[in-house]
């Protein structure tokens, strides 16, 4: 039995280096969607549909290929704190972080259109930032672009600066639960 085509439905450079970890050969394939990032939604609600659209439109153009979507968000006072527009926004962000205890949340999507295989799953971990004064972010903001991350910071480039913990899975605080990943391409659903 041959193994399945595998294909990353992410943009995300940092989910293709935790997959590349796997191991097993995968394509990227970017799904043209618009995902839902409305702040108030329930984060866990949100990313499990933001990785389900990206999982189902790829997969739709693919049905032979297993499909992995994934979308992450930063939680904290009742709020997901999505992507910053730019830099004010990233520093704003860091400030409503600072010294405090958030959740990061992340929904996977796995799919194959052709044995209509369809399984979702979410992680949350906790992140405790340091106390942070303008200074110290204006020099981590120097160190580390932060446009393209959830909460405006990057759990893996210079945090700490920034951090003083976590609990959980630090790979799900990047963008993609290794642990949950692994166990869910078993060899079984790759069909290997």
């Amino acid at each position: 039995m041959s193994q399945a085509r595998l294909i990353l439905a992410s943009a995300s450079p940092r989910r293709r280096e935790l997959l590349a970890g796997l191991g097993v050969p995968f394509d990227v394939v970017v799904a043209d969607v618009t995902e839902h990032e409305e702040p108030t939604t329930d984060p866990r609600v949100m990313v499990a549909h933001n990785a389900a659209l990206k999982a189902d439109w790829v997969s739709r153009l693919h049905p032979e290929a297993v499909v992995l979507g994934a979308d992450t968000t930063v939680f904290l006072d009742g709020l997901a704190i999505n992507k910053p527009r730019d830099l004010a926004e990233a520093r704003s962000m860091l400030r409503r972080l600072s010294g405090r205890e958030h959740t990061v949340f992340t929904g996977l999507a796995v799919r194959r259109a052709s044995t209509g295989l369809r399984i979702d799953e979410g992680v949350s971990s906790h992140v405790q930032f340091k106390p942070l004064n303008e200074d110290l972010i204006e020099r981590y903001l120097l160190l580390v672009n932060t446009l393209d991350k959830a909460g405006g910071y990057s759990i893996q480039d210079h945090s700490d600066l920034i951090v003083a913990g976590t609990r959980g899975s630090f790979t799900n605080i990047m963008g993609l639960p290794m642990e949950l990943t692994k166990q869910i391409l078993t060899p079984g659903v790759l069909g290997a």
